[in-house]
């Protein structure tokens, strides 16, 4: 696994700017769908969301630190899988949601909870994880092999803050001033962005096809035992709690569904992570999980909307 890291993909600071833009662009496009009554709603009903939130933001990033301790990967691949871990859950949750027959409102109101901690959480998470990993590793023999990794929690914080705080104030001031150019502009903004978010997955994979086809088989499977951590830590929290059948859904999908996007956007931030360091292996994770993320919330919503909820 540790030839990943001497893979150096094609992903240019013209790529990195458009993948900016696309991840402001989406999480604007979320915004215009949170109203502050989703708010004030959660401090009626807070059960469910407190659920989503702690299984989001707490759960996964700790289930994921004693999954890469026991995998053991190398340093890069365990880094990727703690930060896609930290994201807050990925732009098309609520779609999925949707067609699991979940609790749309409340996969809306987790986004919106989600992507307000996740300034502060996203950032804390992935230092406090990221370096917890890195210590242990290079505690051990293989160590020795450790290129000198830095995680600098401000810098960090900064991108997430201007990647998603910024761009969901603008987009609930727009709702809050403008509301009815919002309702003509709400579905093609979210299905606008939707869409060029995976062209620009796509595309990115079509640029690194060869190195992508060569080298998959080593992160296929960890995405996908990573993946299903993910969906099984938000059902089995949310069952253990007695939460409705409907909200179990939603916040299993809310968990399993990242934003691999802004861990990408992160990955190539030379501020945080220099150029010179060795970083395949985490591109790869992120990108990949990016991809099967879909795949695997399609199949699940697929299954979920074939079976009948009672009204209970």
């Amino acid at each position: 696994m540790k030839v990943l890291d001497q893979i150096v993909l094609n992903f240019s600071q013209q790529g990195l700017l458009a993948l900016n833009i696309v991840i402001a662009l989406i999480m604007f496009g979320v915004a215009l769908d949170i109203r502050w009554r989703h708010f004030i709603d959660l401090l009626k009903n807070p059960k469910s969301v407190i659920v989503g939130a702690v299984s989001q933001f707490l759960m996964l990033p700790a289930l994921t630190f004693l999954l890469v301790l026991i995998v053991k990967p190398t340093p890069t691949v365990a880094l990727g899988m703690i930060l896609v871990a930290a994201c807050p859950g990925g732009n098309i949750s609520n779609f999925m949601s949707y067609l699991a027959k979940g609790n749309t409102a409340l996969s809306v109101s987790l986004t919106a909870v989600s992507t307000s901690l996740a300034v502060l959480m996203t950032p804390l998470n992935f230092t406090l994880w990221g370096k917890l990993y890195l210590d242990f590793y290079e505690r051990s023999d293989a160590g020795a092999y450790l290129v000198p990794i830095e995680i600098e929690l401000f810098e960090v914080a900064q991108t997430v803050v201007l990647l998603l705080g910024l761009p969901v104030f603008l987009g609930l001031m727009f709702r809050h001033y403008l509301p009815r150019l919002t309702q003509k502009i709400l579905r093609p903004v979210r299905t606008g962005s939707i869409v060029v978010f995976i062209a620009y997955v796509i595309i990115l994979l079509s640029a690194n096809f060869e190195p992508f086809i060569r080298y998959i088989h080593l992160v296929f499977l960890i995405v996908l035992v990573h993946n299903a951590l993910a969906l099984g830590t938000g059902f089995s929290l949310a069952s253990l709690l007695k939460l409705p059948r409907v909200d179990r859904r939603t916040v299993t999908i809310e968990t399993g569904i990242q934003n691999s996007g802004l861990a990408l956007v992160l990955i190539f931030n030379p501020n945080i992570f220099p150029p010179e360091l060795q970083l395949g292996g985490m591109a790869f994770i992120a990108a990949w999980w990016g991809v099967w993320h879909i795949v695997s919330g399609l199949i699940l919503a697929g299954l979920w909307s074939r079976k009948k909820l009672n009204k209970a």
